[in-house]
């Protein structure tokens, strides 16, 4: 039988506890029947996901040692693409929605989530295994020092929960960190009303200097922003608040 070992370039750390593997594939909903597994490795999570018969299952993997793992050891999944989701076009690549699983790498999970935003109409749930601290940063809410950046962001449409934490020593090779699965599920916003670019751009700037008051970390995009927004700082807005405070400054830059 082919052996890979985990490769540190591809941030591979194979999961190796069977009962966590059930029970993050479990966390996955039916609402589709398309179902993208991002790096499945040597198939842990996607040995469960075959057992679920509602599911169509693809995979991507980028490891060609992996690639040829899956083909040899998993006849039944027909769906198997060595590309690297990142740089592939995944959309061509479904009729429809699709939902995302996987055990995603930490060197790239930021990135991942930045992809599934861009593809936010077409995929209404993600379950993932990340690094614990950027899970709960994901899934942290306003006034909570994990409030930042991704949270906003993401949480703008999907609806995120922490389900729980894994330990290292169920991985080969242990990483150095704990680990945690999320779950997003999209809400029903589908658009902003304001423009999309310049949201990102206000969220981003206000985090970037987060201890400061708004009305000094925003300087640079509105020298007058409005009293309601000007003296907090950016932990204190929720969600749909940033987006209040985008709208209002495209307001007054139009005047």
């Amino acid at each position: 039988m082919r052996f890979v070992k985990p490769k540190k370039s591809l941030g591979q750390h194979f999961l190796r506890d069977q009962n966590i593997a059930i029970k993050i594939v479990e966390s996955l909903g039916s609402d589709v029947s398309d179902v993208l597994e991002i790096g499945p490795g040597t198939g842990m999570l996607t040995q469960y996901l075959l057992k679920r018969p509602e599911i169509n299952l693809h995979v991507i993997e980028i490891d060609r040692d992996s690639v040829a793992y899956l083909h040899e050891n998993f006849k039944e999944l027909k769906n198997i693409w060595s590309e690297d989701f990142l740089k592939s076009d995944i959309q061509q690549k479904f009729e429809g929605d699709f939902s995302i699983i996987g055990n995603f790498p930490y060197n790239i999970s930021s990135q991942i989530f930045f992809k599934v935003l861009e593809m936010r109409n077409r995929v209404p749930e993600v379950v993932g295994m990340i690094q614990k601290e950027v899970a709960e940063r994901i899934a942290g809410k306003h006034g909570k020092k994990t409030y930042g950046i991704l949270s906003v962001l993401l949480q703008a449409f999907y609806d995120i929960e922490y389900l729980f934490t894994v330990h290292e020593h169920v991985f080969e090779p242990p990483p150095r960190v704990k680990s945690a699965v999320i779950r997003f599920k999209r809400n029903n916003r589908t658009e902003l009303p304001c423009d999309e670019k310049f949201f990102v751009k206000v969220v981003k700037t206000a985090f970037n200097q987060r201890r400061k008051m708004m009305r000094n970390s925003l300087k640079t995009i509105c020298e007058n922003l409005p009293a309601e927004f000007a003296e907090k700082r950016p932990e204190q807005l929720s969600v749909d608040a940033f987006i209040e405070l985008a709208c209002a400054i495209e307001k007054l830059e139009k005047n």
